[in-house]
């Protein structure tokens, strides 16, 4: 059979495509990316993280995954395949990949990972997850609640005498860090995703976790972790007003952390503006958002 696979959002490798992909190699079918409508397949697997991300040009008989279409887990036949049979999709990427637990302790009625995956429990060792061929020491952990991990002080002790440069592409929970997390976070050598400077990903959702969040990044601070290497994703437009949204990127400038801004929908344009203005540093750093031409 001829599969074709395509990665409609998201910049890292797509873990649920690299499984399908291993589980067609495996029975010897004809395995690539989609290469577009004009192509004829048996089959056409299509995976999007974001309801927002278009599909129009997917034929009609794709079959169609991933949170941004439904909570469906994969087939038990392919959910047992191991997503490093799959790395043959993605001969350009150069670091480890993928998750040491699932799911997370608190109930953000904007995320669907508690009720998809429930409680963080553990689901792969640090050696297994070092599978890409190309990957040396780089890894990028996608746990959304690694502070949550059964075992996290094996694994951040792990992480540290394998020497790894780690990435926590979806952050951390600073409101529940404790002070022996901050301390063993702070001996880790911490990047961002693209592993070309030194970042630690946290978040701040809600406006009224201002007093935890600040809690939590005095700890990083004692913990020797600079305010510049911190990043702060900021969800706005969910159940936040604009002087809100204003007052948190605001007081993480102060802080001489950086703020980056999610917008929860990006059809309203005060979000998109917002956005941008947060993101682009040059702006950011230079001009009030009042004062922002880009806004319309």
């Amino acid at each position: 059979m001829n599969i074709a696979l395509k990665q409609l959002d998201g910049i890292l490798p797509n873990l649920a495509l690299m499984q399908i992909g291993g589980y067609h190699k495996i029975r010897r079918d004809s395995v690539k990316m989609w290469e577009g409508p004009l192509f004829s397949y048996d089959k056409v697997y299509a995976s999007k993280i974001f309801k927002f991300t278009k599909d129009d040009d997917l034929p009609l008989y794709a079959i169609r995954g991933g949170t941004g279409y439904n909570n469906d887990p994969l087939p038990p036949e392919i959910a047992a395949i191991e997503h490093s049979e799959g790395w043959f999709l993605y001969p350009d990427y150069h670091n480890h990949l993928g998750f040491a637990e699932r799911g997370c302790r608190l109930k953000c009625s904007f995320c669907v990972v508690p009720e998809k995956e429930g409680l963080p429990k553990e689901v792969a060792t640090i050696e297994s997850l070092l599978s890409n061929p190309l990957g040396q020491n780089r890894l990028v952990l996608l746990d959304d609640d690694f502070l949550g991990h059964p075992r996290w002080e094996d694994v951040f002790l792990e992480l540290a005498d394998r020497k790894l440069k780690v990435c926590f592409s979806q952050g951390l929970n600073i409101r529940t860090i404790t002070e022996r997390q901050a301390h063993l976070l702070g001996k880790l050598s911490l990047w961002n995703h693209k592993f070309t400077y030194r970042q630690i990903a946290f978040a701040w959702d809600n406006p009224k976790d201002e007093k935890t969040i600040l809690r939590g990044f005095n700890r990083c601070l004692e913990a020797g972790i600079r305010p510049y290497k911190m990043q702060f994703y900021v969800l706005i437009g969910y159940d936040s007003t604009p002087e809100e949204d204003l007052h948190r990127v605001e007081t993480l400038r102060k802080l001489g952390a950086n703020p980056f801004v999610m917008a929860y929908d990006r059809t309203v344009q005060y979000q998109k503006d917002f956005q941008r203005w947060v993101n682009h540093k040059a702006i950011f750093k230079t001009v009030k958002f009042k004062d922002y031409r880009g806004r319309k």
